[in-house]
């Protein structure tokens, strides 16, 4: 009898060593369950976020080619294209033009009275071209072209008597003076001046000066198109002359304002490179995620299947 109390006590501390260690094994097991399951759903988040990312940024880059950004650029001349300046003077009398440097005007010789044209000027006849029926008369003036001398026309006219209640002589600028010259069909081309460019006034009795600057438009065809600014400023004449009733004076300075031609275009900011390489990295994470999901789920498999044959082992030595 003591022979098997002995052999007893022996026995029982195996039998609990057997239940201990199966319990250990099957949490650790399940820690790594568990890990095995975060790390998955952290990387199916991550390829959540990577298809959110190749979609965002398609769409930006789509954005931007339908939007382009507006740049603006400076370029800097001392000699301008000398532009034209068409007068239409109307009844009015030009009596002199002459070219000044450094914003300076000598005082009046006998106003009203013909003096020096040291302009290059040309007289031209066409038909409106939007009536095609009124026929136009234009005095084409050649502009200031030294803007770092300050260079600048001065202009007097004279108009002998209207019956109007406001008198103004209308004017417009295009870009070049040459281009003017130079071709055959200058009536065709003042028309055509007359579509493309605005045309402004100046009053009698002021003196009118006018700062000009030159815009540029790059259009998407690659054509350009080119527009003038205006600052003008108007001081009043003392007219001391004996004058008749609706005698007029009128007084016109024409000048570069800065030595800038500003430059506008449409620049498409999206760049097909930089979304390539990012689209690259993208699919590379992603594949890589895939990657390391389909091994986390072999891993995980290959556990369970551990685990469950150890369990079985357990049980059949338990049996």
């Amino acid at each position: 009898m003591e022979v098997h109390e002995d052999a007893s006590s022996v026995i029982l501390p195996d039998s609990e060593l057997g239940t201990t260690t199966p319990s250990l094994r099957f949490s650790k097991t399940c820690l790594k369950n568990v890990f095995s399951v975060i790390l998955l759903f952290i990387y199916l988040l991550l390829m959540a976020v990577a298809v959110f990312l190749v979609y965002q940024t398609i769409s930006d880059f789509r954005e931007k080619l339908k939007h382009p950004v507006m740049s603006v650029s400076y370029k800097e001349v001392s000699l301008y294209d000398a532009p034209g300046i068409a007068f239409y003077p109307g009844k009015a009398r030009l009596l002199s033009c002459k070219h000044h440097y450094y914003d300076h005007i000598p005082p009046l010789i006998n106003p009203g009275q013909p003096g020096d044209i040291e302009c290059t000027t040309q007289r031209i006849n066409y038909t409106d071209p939007f009536t095609n029926q009124t026929m136009k008369y234009a005095l084409v003036v050649q502009g200031p072209r030294d803007v770092k001398k300050k260079e600048l026309v001065f202009l007097q006219f004279h108009l002998n008597g209207t019956d109007q209640d406001f008198s103004a002589i209308d004017y417009l600028l295009f870009s070049s003076f040459q281009d003017f010259i130079n071709s055959p069909e200058k009536a065709e081309f003042m028309k055509d001046c007359e579509s493309s460019y605005s045309s402004w006034k100046f009053s009698g009795g002021f003196r009118t000066w006018v700062k000009m600057s030159l815009v540029k438009t790059k259009e998407e065809d690659g054509s350009e198109t080119v527009e003038f600014k205006q600052e003008t400023s108007v001081v009043n004449y003392i007219d001391q002359r004996t004058k008749a009733r609706g005698d007029q004076l009128f007084f016109v300075v024409f000048e570069w304002k800065d030595p800038f031609i500003q430059t506008v275009q449409d620049i498409i900011t999206a760049n097909p490179w930089n979304m390539i390489a990012l689209l690259c990295g993208i699919f590379l994470a992603l594949f890589k995620a895939a990657d390391f999901a389909k091994l986390s789920v072999k891993w995980m498999i290959k556990i369970r299947k551990r685990h469950l044959k150890r369990s079985r082992q357990a049980m059949n030595h338990i049996s």
